[in-house]
């Protein structure tokens, strides 16, 4: 009895409808759980766009528009804005890590990290917590500030492989300066402070100060993604004139240099265990491009003999599943960033006389000279009694501010 050979077009209908349902499988797969918004009307304007953003925009984002909103309310000397939105950001970090269903299937194969619910690289979670030390120092709480600030070390040290240790002076600096305030001993923490130094040498602590300045300035790190399938992760420097700050008040002059550069501790940091993810992920979309290429090859070569169609049909098809796997493999390193950072992280503190004092603060350049058209004005009421003012401003700080 003669085996009837298959017929090549009705095995190429089942092969495409199998091709076809398992690329619906696979969309559907990396698209079940994507939270769908509508789209947002955006003005251009940070200023109006972020809060309609973070009130109607996919919940993965949320911890990066309060970032976002929480910068600018600090530069607005919205002060109490910026309190919730770090409370509520902070929240959100400290119950997030490793526990994220989102961040799970970031992983897989075929959802891109960019799904997984924000909160930011090292360096973006460090200001989290050093905005909101400021703020808590600002409200007289220099206790709760000092927590922030070895919470802000925390999050720059790598407590997995102990092969990066934190190493913002500023931090260190402020932990010290803020256990003298509360009679204790801060030596240690200068001493790490000024054993980090890159940029600038702290001097020692003044207990008799009683105004604390902190000052930013620049634009800090921005994200983009490089690699033939966008799966590193680059920071973007962005130029920056500005060396430091220049403060006038009670008839005196103080320089304000800078500490800490937010380009060195993103760029610095070491890898990160997504990283590898993603450079899996980059290998196996390759592998099944070039698998796919080749089993189709093969299985058109096939085609031409009539004894092995069947083979070549086989092998097509394969070639053409290992095509679809590639095309839906998702290897892309997430750019979201929290992008109006500041890239220069500066403080003073001063001994100045209590009762309301003017203050004018210009920004230098690299030469000691004043920068045009970034001055910042306010004016202050230092309390008595020894108690801290303590006050923030940014080269973006909207003033005069009455504080």
């Amino acid at each position: 009895m003669r085996v009837k050979r298959p017929d090549l077009n009705y095995l190429m209908r089942i092969i495409h409808s199998f091709i076809i349902a398992l690329a619906v499988s696979l969309l559907v797969a990396g698209c079940a759980t994507t939270e769908r918004t509508p789209p947002q009307r955006l003005t251009g304007n940070p200023a109006v766009d972020t809060p309609t953003l973070l009130t109607n925009g996919p919940s993965r984002d949320k911890v990066l528009w309060q970032y976002r909103t929480a910068a600018t309310a600090m530069q607005r000397g919205q002060f109490d804005e910026a309190r919730q939105l770090l409370d509520d950001a902070i929240l959100t970090i400290s119950g997030i890590i490793g526990k994220d269903a989102e961040g799970r299937k970031a992983r897989g194969y075929f959802s891109p990290e960019a799904r997984k619910t924000f909160i930011g690289e090292p360096y973006e979670r460090v200001m989290a917590y050093y905005y909101r030390g400021i703020l808590y120092w600002m409200d007289g709480e220099p206790d709760n500030a000092r927590a922030c600030f070895r919470s802000a070390l925390f999050e720059d040290s790598d407590t997995l492989d102990k092969k990066y240790a934190a190493d913002y002076v500023l931090l260190d600096y402020l932990d010290g300066l803020a256990s003298v305030k509360l009679s204790g001993d801060g030596s240690d923490a200068l001493k790490r402070a000024q054993s980090a130094v890159r940029i600038s040498m702290p001097g020692s602590y003044n207990r008799n100060a009683n105004l604390l300045v902190f000052v930013d300035f620049g634009r800090g790190p921005t994200k983009h993604a490089a690699g033939r399938h966008g799966e590193h992760l680059m920071f973007q420097e962005h130029p920056c004139k500005i060396r430091g700050a220049q403060l006038q008040i009670a008839g005196k002059t103080y320089q304000v240099r800078a500490y800490d550069d937010l380009n060195y501790q993103a760029t610095t940091r070491g890898g990160r265990v997504m990283d590898h993810i993603l450079a899996n992920k980059a290998t196996f979309k390759d592998a099944t491009g070039i698998a796919g290429d080749a089993a189709i090859v093969s299985g058109v070569v096939l085609a031409h003999n009539r004894d092995t169609q069947p083979i070549a049909l086989g092998a097509i098809g394969l070639g053409i599943i290992s095509k679809i796997a590639s095309a839906s493999t998702r290897a892309d390193a997430d750019t979201r960033s929290w992008d109006n950072l500041p890239l220069y992280l500066s403080f003073a503190h001063l001994d100045v006389p209590a009762g309301e004092q003017a203050v004018t603060i210009d920004f230098l350049d690299e030469g000691n000279h004043v920068i045009t058209g970034l001055t910042k004005k306010m004016t202050i009421n230092v309390p008595p009694n020894g108690a801290d003012k303590v006050v923030y401003v940014s080269d973006k700080s909207t003033t005069p501010q009455n504080l």
